[in-house]
């Protein structure tokens, strides 16, 4: 992906707007279901509201929960929301309108925006320091409360419509009660949990709208760039877990997603799906809302090649699930992205080459435009792609598995470099990183899988 220069637009913009105001939010029940709405200022020329349903399921019990607990779990939700917005003109003051913080929860949300701004600032060539990004001022002496509600043996699943989600939902809805979340549903989400064989009322949706002024602002020049979505999601989950009593949010972060997106840097793509956020999240969690959630990554001890390996066994998907976002509103796989390549790549010691045509539509192998695509996943480039992909090394096992049993990828890609020296396909998929808060019954369902 391009970098631009934008440090001098940067700089005017901050000169030119002073503060962004976190000014309220609003929290409705009304027939079974929750809906949120954040009201966010830029300095009064700009006004945002995004917002958030939650439909109705027969599982949730949104009216024995207190309004002071509903307004603490919102609230972190739009502390979330409003790095979206505030990236427009990156003003240096943020005030906080709803509930006062703590010092030490200011230190939580400038380490989440700074770090999960880190490809917007890269990207849009700004160069600033955590402590100089921003100052947040509360202006209510109130803390929002905690939450202590009880929770059952429950476990919700964040499906994003790819592969690592739908291994996450094999492996534990047959052992445990197990609920789907979906936020905004489309094709391949709802295809994967109706294949898993969930109906309609058996899986939580979440439908968020952006407020149309920020995409007018960002249309018009202003600046944009990635956000840590992933963060949202692990507060609107957390939320949802409330609201259907489930102990446990079981993620479907690979080890892979700690490795830095530009070498040498913090600078990560998938920051809030490393293990660093997730550290952080179940601290400010556990001591600001409840202790007894469980927030982890069921898939952290494994690479992206493990997974593959997994997901390959779970046939009943391959023909609807979606790794590509550029497709993601035709439910396509574009065959020309970093997702979409790498995919192919990972899948390939696993499926055999036809059987990846027919997922894919035909043969990114042999698609000589994705060599500088190649490139960067192989770590021939000075950069990762900015996207969700494995590392360096999973890359170059496969290649090099793919070149050695056919010679298609030398023979394609005649002039990539032959694949560093490194471990081989086998010696990756022996490992189980423990370097992760998998609660023990859930580690030992993933280990019996993996036959460790």
């Amino acid at each position: 992906m391009k970098r631009t220069d934008n440090q001098s637009k940067f700089d005017a913009l901050r000169k030119e707007f002073s503060t962004f105001t976190f000014e309220s939010q609003m929290i409705k029940r009304e027939g079974g279901t929750l809906s949120l709405a954040f009201d966010f200022n830029l300095d009064d020329r700009y006004y945002f509201r995004p917002t958030l349903e939650i439909p109705a399921r027969p599982f949730f019990d949104w009216d024995s929960i207190s309004e002071e607990k509903l307004q603490a779990l919102a609230f972190q939700i739009g502390m979330t929301e409003l790095v979206s917005y505030w990236k427009i003109a990156c003003p240096k003051k943020v005030v906080v309108k709803p509930f006062a913080l703590t010092e030490k929860q200011k230190a939580f949300w400038k380490k989440l925006y700074y770090n999960g701004l880190g490809e917007f600032l890269y990207l849009n060539g700004i160069s600033i320091s955590e402590s100089e990004l921003m100052i947040v001022q509360s202006e209510r002496n109130q803390e929002f409360d905690k939450v202590v509600l009880p929770l059952l043996e429950k476990t919700l699943v964040p499906i994003g419509g790819g592969k690592d989600s739908v291994v996450t939902l094999e492996c534990l809805r047959n052992a445990m009660p197990v609920t789907p979340l979906i936020v905004n549903p489309r094709g391949a989400t709802l295809n994967c949990v109706k294949t898993a064989g969930y109906n309609d009322d058996e899986f939580i949706v979440i439908n968020r709208t952006l407020d149309p002024t920020m995409l007018k602002l960002n249309a018009e020049g202003y600046l944009n760039g990635h956000t840590p979505f992933s963060a949202l999601l692990a507060f609107i989950s957390v939320l949802a877990a409330f609201g259907s009593r489930s102990k446990y949010i079981a993620l479907s972060n690979e080890n892979s997603a700690n490795e830095s997106t530009v070498p040498g840097t913090n600078i990560n793509h998938q920051y809030s799906k490393s293990i660093e956020f997730e550290s952080d999240f179940r601290n400010y969690v556990a001591e600001n809302l409840n202790p007894e959630v469980q927030y982890f990554s069921f898939l952290r001890p494994l690479s992206e090649l493990q997974i593959a390996k997994l997901f390959s066994q779970c046939e009943a998907y391959h023909p609807v699930f979606r790794s590509c976002n550029a497709g993601s509103k035709t439910d396509s796989w574009c065959g020309k992205c970093p997702k979409c390549l790498f995919t192919w790549i990972i899948l390939s010691p696993f499926l055999s080459r036809e059987k990846l045509v027919a997922i894919f539509g035909k043969d990114l192998m042999a698609d000589e435009s994705l060599r500088p695509i190649l490139e960067e996943l192989n770590g021939t480039a000075a950069v990762k792609p900015f996207e969700c992909v494995g590392t360096v090394e999973e890359v170059n096992a496969c290649l090099k598995a793919a070149g050695i049993s056919t010679g298609s990828v030398t023979a394609t890609f005649a002039k990539v470099p032959e694949p560093v020296e490194g471990p081989t396909v086998d010696e990756i998929l022996s490992r189980f990183n423990t370097n992760h808060f998998l609660p023990e019954k859930f580690e030992q369902i993933l280990k019996s899988r993996l036959h460790v």
